[in-house]
């Protein structure tokens, strides 16, 4: 029974670590998130720098896991370029060694300071920024604490004759020790958590030099696995530099087991003292990466590139963009409105999404939209490059014309697949936290609107296909259609809340937020229809009436 509760209080501080770590992470995005992504850029020019900056963020974060789940997701969003994240994380590798020189220290009053002022700054702060960085240092504090109760839960396993047998037995078989040290640092999700517990077992001479220093290549080993796990869904890039980061780890980690002994021997040699050999290993380790492997990091990303190919969606998901095509305009401009029909297509995919999502509101249904979204972006940034270089030839007039409608149009829809993003699939995810719902009356007009912006969305894909200006006019009709009811919406939802109408109070905000937020995409697609009308002739260029017209159709003749 003991060793039971000893076994959930481990996974406890485990847990407890993979929390704080997630805070840290959150807190860092939410108070630094544009910045740090230009401060990560300029820092990743070359891998000298990219390496200075992973050691400067993991002495910050106190955790190298960290420091790679944030490099991983912003690989996977194409804001670091995989080989610069892979020095970023090797210099991350030598800041957790530095870390643990630190955490080695009788710093235990730290994670109660942290704690504390990290939930001060929350509390009193009134921006994202505060309340980001708030997040942060409690997120750091958890960490802290999460160690010390590991420290504390294994501390008995240190006096026991099963574990130290269990020990000195695993110094005649290397491998073993390996893949137990390397569990270990998995489990605990912290590299840094099983060197210190080394270093303590290596200090009261339970465990030998050797078999030390072969602990400390297997936690380093397993405390790659972490941010793989991490970033399992954040793309194929984020993927690829986590696992770059495992087979440079492993690599290290075979080497230094084979050579364990001279290792051992070289460090006595010149450490004054056997105390601080398991925290010099871990140093020398991570260090000898570093020298070894920065000059690699192409065939390293190579090995990770055949390891992870593309999926096959990506592959089949071929672009219309043809570069051969911008000496004929006409083929060009063909293949780009092709493209950009392909972007109309993934944006209606999202609001069928997002309506899916209200209708049965979960707190994960974001994810498919913020997917469909950052595919939205990359297509559309391609479209916009592609015209631009089109641009820059000899068009005609009408070549011109047509140009600009295709990048008036993409840049509309992306506008309307950011509304999506970041307010109909958020208002999905607000739904499903605060467990509220909408009254029938509610989500039958809400229903309604979004099946008619549907509807439009489908028709402005015809109108942007097909130029007609009979489609274009029933567009624009249509936009009128989702004013009233936008309008006829409103007023019965507010008529709901002055009757006390329990489930109209609680969605009140998400109501008309959901209104808007349609009502803004149907301008953004009725773009496309003035566009054609504006070619063939049928809008002025002002659509107020003329102060004559405007007279006569309000006063009868």
């Amino acid at each position: 029974m003991n060793s039971t509760i000893q076994l959930i209080n481990l996974l406890g501080a485990g847990a407890l670590l993979l929390w704080g770590l997630r805070l840290i992470k959150s807190g860092v995005m939410r108070a630094f998130g544009a910045s740090l992504r230009q401060w990560i850029a300029k820092g990743t020019g070359n891998r000298f720098m990219a390496a200075l900056s992973g050691f400067f963020a993991t002495l910050a974060l106190q955790s190298s896991t960290a420091t790679a789940v944030i490099t991983a997701s912003f690989a996977g969003r194409g804001v670091v370029d995989p080989k610069m994240g892979q020095a970023v994380m090797l210099g991350a590798n030598v800041g957790t060694s530095i870390a643990a020189v630190i955490l080695s220290m009788d710093v235990h009053w730290f994670a109660s300071a942290f704690m504390l002022i990290g939930v001060a700054t929350f509390q009193m702060s009134k921006y994202a920024r505060g309340k980001g960085i708030g997040r942060a240092i409690l997120g750091l504090g958890l960490m802290l604490l999460a160690l010390q109760l590991v420290g504390t839960v294994t501390g008995p396993l240190r006096e026991s004759s099963v574990v130290i047998a269990i020990l000195k037995g695993l110094g005649d078989a290397p491998v073993f020790a390996l893949m137990f040290s390397a569990g270990l640092a998995f489990v605990a999700s912290s590299s840094l958590a099983v060197v210190l517990f080394v270093a303590l077992l290596a200090q009261a001479g339970i465990v030998a030099p050797s078999l030390a220093i072969i602990l400390v290549a297997g936690a380093n080993l397993g405390g790659a696995i972490p941010p793989l796990v991490a970033v399992s869904s954040e793309g194929v890039e984020a993927r690829r530099l986590t696992l770059a980061n495992l087979i440079v780890r492993a690599l290290g980690a075979l080497a230094l087991m084979i050579f364990a002994m001279p290792a051992a021997n070289l460090l006595l040699a010149i450490l004054p003292n056997a105390n601080s050999l398991t925290i010099a290993a871990h140093i020398a380790f991570n260090l000898a990466l570093l020298i070894v492997f920065l000059p690699l990091l192409g065939p390293i990303a190579k090995i990770a590139r055949i390891i992870l190919p593309p999926p096959p969606q990506a592959e089949a998901a071929a672009s219309y963009l043809d570069e051969s095509a911008l000496d004929t305009p006409v083929v060009a401009l063909a293949g780009a409105a092709r493209e950009t029909l392909r972007v109309g297509d993934l944006v209606l995919k999202m609001l069928q999404s997002s309506l899916d999502a209200l209708r049965q509101p979960t707190v994960s249904s974001k994810g498919l939209v913020s997917q469909l979204d950052d595919d939205v972006d990359t297509i559309q940034r391609s479209i916009k490059f592609y015209l631009s270089r089109l641009d820059c030839t000899d068009l005609d007039a009408d070549d011109a014309g047509r140009s600009a409608e295709i990048m008036g149009y993409a840049i509309n829809l992306e506008h309307v697949g950011d509304i999506i993003d970041g307010g109909l699939s958020e208002c999905a995810s607000k739904q499903a936290k605060r467990q509220v719902k909408f009254s029938p009356e509610g989500l039958a007009e809400i229903t309604k609107l979004y099946e008619t912006t549907i509807a439009n969305m489908q028709l402005a894909q015809s109108v942007f296909l097909t130029r007609d200006p009979s489609l274009a006019r029933q567009l624009v009709a249509a936009k009128a259609t989702v004013r009233r009811l936008e309008a006829g919406s409103t007023a019965t939802h507010l008529a709901r809340v002055r009757q006390r109408n329990v489930e109209a109070v609680e969605t009140s905000s998400l109501h008309l937020d959901i209104l808007a937020d349609l009502k803004r995409i149907n301008g953004h697609l009725a773009s496309v229809a003035y566009a054609v009308l504006e070619t063939s002739g049928e809008l002025s260029e002002s659509r107020l009436l003329s102060a004559p017209e405007a007279t006569a159709s309000v006063i009868p003749t």
